[in-house]
């Protein structure tokens, strides 16, 4: 493991202290405090998981597996379940590698949520680590509705050292979306981001206006890769996930950006969103420099859940 990618893991670790306490010290009381493995120790552990925002989809899968395992081993202490456990919610949590055929393909990554979720940063945050990745990539700011919201994206494409088009308050957002999406082509753009606006999701002409800009995009850049990523707070927990659903209604969503997840009690939320979306969770953040986002990694996500001590070979 390098040393930044240490350094992250360790922030992650840091970051999910309230979930590990919120989680795994019930889990271990489970672990230590039955004897015997029966239906009373798989409901406690039931219970817990979706205390902890692991959601009913996610812990009923969990839970199954586990049942299966322990009957083909022929456990018999509960204590020999967790890593069990552990390596069920590895599994449940793992990223295909054609999640990031954007990184080869020339590609359109629409950036959607609502507002205060850290969405305009998590655009300047990709557009760094798709440059660091030798991608040519250019800036859409389609946010015109909220004062500044152009400014803070310009400071963020200065910082990635990207070209930004667009980010005129009041402008209409789809013509934004057509012009960058004819420059992002007469340049030769790898990755076209798109920041759109904080749309909340009771405001149907916002909502349409994303369709708009998808059917701008199908139209005039038609064999572009397409990625539709939300971003979501990791402190907002189940709401996070009611956010997902309804923009789920109106764009085909391939991603799940996870913010704020240093400093939350409800860090499970993360197994929860893919297990119930079936979307994945393709980047993490957990802070507030450009460096504070990273691809999911389902292994260091639940080592760090968990407090698994990292073997000298992994770093």
């Amino acid at each position: 493991m390098s040393s930044e990618k240490r350094s992250f893991f360790g922030r992650l670790k840091d970051g999910l202290t309230k979930t590990r306490n919120n989680i795994v010290k019930g889990i271990d009381s489970v672990f230590s405090g039955f004897s015997s493995i029966d239906e009373d120790f798989y409901e406690e552990l039931e219970e817990i998981l979706i205390m902890g925002d692991i959601g009913i989809n996610a812990t009923t899968d969990i839970i199954q597996r586990l049942k299966v395992q322990v009957k083909e081993q022929h456990l018999k202490e509960p204590s020999e379940c967790k890593q069990l456990l552990i390596q069920s919610i590895k599994e449940q949590m793992r990223v295909d590698e054609t999640a990031y055929d954007f990184e080869q393909k020339q590609s359109v990554m629409m950036v959607i949520g609502v507002n205060g979720v850290g969405k305009t940063t998590s655009v300047g945050k990709l557009a760094g680590i798709l440059k660091s990745k030798g991608r040519k990539v250019l800036i859409a700011a389609a946010d015109t509705f909220r004062a500044a919201a152009g400014e803070q994206l310009a400071e963020w494409a200065d910082r990635a050292d990207v070209p930004m088009v667009g980010g005129v308050e009041g402008a209409d957002p789809a013509s934004v979306v057509f012009d960058a999406v004819h420059a992002a082509k007469a340049r030769g753009v790898d990755v076209l981001l798109i920041d759109t606006a904080g749309r909340l999701h009771n405001k149907k002409n916002l909502m349409e206006e994303l369709r708009k800009m998808n059917r701008i995009i199908d139209k005039e850049f038609p064999d572009a890769h397409r990625e539709n990523l939300i971003v979501l707070d990791g402190t907002t927990g189940q709401n996070a996930l009611v956010q997902a659903r309804e923009f789920g209604e109106v764009a085909n969503l391939t991603g799940i950006v996870l913010t704020k997840m240093d400093g939350t009690a409800k860090g499970g939320i993360a197994v929860a969103i893919q297990s119930e979306l079936n979307v994945p969770v393709k980047y993490i953040g957990v802070g507030e420099t450009i460096e504070d986002l990273e691809k999911f990694d389902s292994d260091d996500f639940v080592n760090a859940l968990f407090d698994v001590p990292v073997s000298r070979e992994e770093e």
